[in-house]
Protein backbone atom coordinates (compact mmCIF):
# COMPACT_ATOMS: atom_id res chain seq x y z
CA UNK A 1 0.00 0.00 0.00
CA UNK A 2 1.34 3.40 -0.93
CA UNK A 3 0.95 5.97 1.83
CA UNK A 4 1.66 8.95 -0.38
CA UNK A 5 0.47 9.63 -3.90
CA UNK A 6 2.82 9.95 -6.86
CA UNK A 7 2.75 13.73 -6.52
CA UNK A 8 5.06 13.58 -3.50
CA UNK A 9 7.62 11.67 -5.55
CA UNK A 10 7.28 14.17 -8.40
CA UNK A 11 7.72 17.10 -6.02
CA UNK A 12 10.77 15.42 -4.48
CA UNK A 13 12.37 14.92 -7.90
CA UNK A 14 11.60 18.54 -8.78
CA UNK A 15 13.27 19.72 -5.57
CA UNK A 16 16.31 17.58 -6.42
CA UNK A 17 16.48 19.19 -9.87
CA UNK A 18 16.20 22.70 -8.41
CA UNK A 19 18.87 21.90 -5.83
CA UNK A 20 21.25 20.62 -8.54
CA UNK A 21 20.59 23.71 -10.64
CA UNK A 22 21.31 25.93 -7.61
CA UNK A 23 24.64 24.17 -7.06
CA UNK A 24 25.67 24.51 -10.73
CA UNK A 25 24.74 28.20 -10.82
CA UNK A 26 26.62 28.92 -7.60
CA UNK A 27 29.67 27.06 -8.97
CA UNK A 28 29.51 29.22 -12.09
CA UNK A 29 29.25 32.46 -10.10
CA UNK A 30 32.07 31.49 -7.76
CA UNK A 31 34.34 30.74 -10.75
CA UNK A 32 33.45 33.90 -12.70
CA UNK A 33 37.06 35.17 -12.49
CA UNK A 34 38.81 31.80 -12.96
CA UNK A 35 40.77 31.73 -16.24
CA UNK A 36 39.59 29.15 -18.79
CA UNK A 37 36.64 28.04 -16.62
CA UNK A 38 33.74 26.87 -18.75
CA UNK A 39 30.27 27.59 -17.41
CA UNK A 40 28.02 24.63 -16.74
CA UNK A 41 24.28 24.19 -17.08
CA UNK A 42 21.62 21.65 -16.15
CA UNK A 43 19.54 19.84 -18.76
CA UNK A 44 16.07 19.12 -17.36
CA UNK A 45 15.32 16.32 -19.84
CA UNK A 46 18.48 14.46 -18.89
CA UNK A 47 17.67 14.75 -15.18
CA UNK A 48 14.13 13.53 -15.86
CA UNK A 49 15.37 10.56 -17.90
CA UNK A 50 17.81 9.57 -15.13
CA UNK A 51 15.05 9.82 -12.51
CA UNK A 52 12.76 7.61 -14.61
CA UNK A 53 15.53 5.05 -15.16
CA UNK A 54 16.31 5.01 -11.43
CA UNK A 55 12.69 4.24 -10.60
CA UNK A 56 12.35 1.50 -13.24
CA UNK A 57 13.27 -2.05 -12.38
CA UNK A 58 13.93 -4.57 -15.13
CA UNK A 59 12.25 -7.93 -14.78
CA UNK A 60 14.89 -10.39 -15.90
CA UNK A 61 13.84 -13.91 -16.78
CA UNK A 62 17.25 -14.87 -18.12
CA UNK A 63 20.77 -14.12 -16.90
CA UNK A 64 21.65 -12.81 -20.37
CA UNK A 65 19.17 -9.92 -20.10
CA UNK A 66 20.60 -6.46 -19.69
CA UNK A 67 19.91 -4.39 -16.62
CA UNK A 68 19.54 -0.64 -16.45
CA UNK A 69 22.75 1.23 -15.77
CA UNK A 70 23.16 4.47 -13.88
CA UNK A 71 25.04 7.23 -15.67
CA UNK A 72 28.44 8.23 -14.35
CA UNK A 73 29.01 11.72 -13.03
CA UNK A 74 26.35 14.23 -12.17
CA UNK A 75 23.26 13.62 -14.31
CA UNK A 76 22.07 16.45 -16.49
CA UNK A 77 25.10 18.73 -16.03
CA UNK A 78 26.73 19.90 -19.24
CA UNK A 79 29.37 22.44 -20.22
CA UNK A 80 28.05 25.53 -22.00
CA UNK A 81 29.72 26.67 -25.20
CA UNK A 82 30.99 30.18 -25.75
CA UNK A 83 33.56 32.61 -24.48
CA UNK A 84 32.55 35.88 -22.87
CA UNK A 85 35.76 37.07 -21.25
CA UNK A 86 39.22 37.68 -22.66
CA UNK A 87 40.72 35.07 -20.29
CA UNK A 88 38.79 32.13 -21.75
CA UNK A 89 36.09 32.17 -19.08
CA UNK A 90 32.53 31.60 -20.34
CA UNK A 91 30.56 32.75 -17.27
CA UNK A 92 28.07 35.56 -17.88
CA UNK A 93 27.46 36.80 -14.33
CA UNK A 94 24.31 38.76 -15.23
CA UNK A 95 22.71 35.69 -16.80
CA UNK A 96 23.77 33.49 -13.90
CA UNK A 97 22.24 35.92 -11.40
CA UNK A 98 19.02 35.96 -13.42
CA UNK A 99 18.97 32.14 -13.50
CA UNK A 100 19.65 32.10 -9.77
CA UNK A 101 16.64 34.34 -9.08
CA UNK A 102 14.28 32.34 -11.29
CA UNK A 103 15.48 29.07 -9.76
CA UNK A 104 14.87 30.47 -6.28
CA UNK A 105 11.29 31.38 -7.23
CA UNK A 106 10.79 27.88 -8.66
CA UNK A 107 12.22 26.27 -5.51
CA UNK A 108 10.01 28.39 -3.23
CA UNK A 109 6.93 27.43 -5.26
CA UNK A 110 7.81 23.75 -4.90
CA UNK A 111 8.34 24.10 -1.16
CA UNK A 112 4.98 25.86 -0.80
CA UNK A 113 3.28 23.12 -2.81
CA UNK A 114 4.77 20.26 -0.81
CA UNK A 115 3.99 22.11 2.42
CA UNK A 116 0.36 22.37 1.30
CA UNK A 117 0.31 18.65 0.57
CA UNK A 118 1.59 17.86 4.06
CA UNK A 119 -0.90 20.32 5.58
CA UNK A 120 -3.72 18.51 3.78
CA UNK A 121 -2.41 15.17 5.02
CA UNK A 122 -2.21 16.55 8.55
CA UNK A 123 -5.83 17.71 8.35
CA UNK A 124 -6.89 14.26 7.23
CA UNK A 125 -5.03 12.60 10.12
CA UNK A 126 -6.58 15.02 12.62
CA UNK A 127 -10.05 14.34 11.24
CA UNK A 128 -10.59 17.83 9.83
CA UNK A 129 -10.10 19.67 13.12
Amino acid sequence: MKLFSGSFNLLEQSLNYSSLKQKVISDNISNADTPNYKAKGVNFNSVLDDAIKASMQAYKTDTRHFSFKQSLGTPGVFTKNGQYNHNGNSVDVDKEMSDLASNQIYYNALVDRISGKFQTLQNVVKGGR
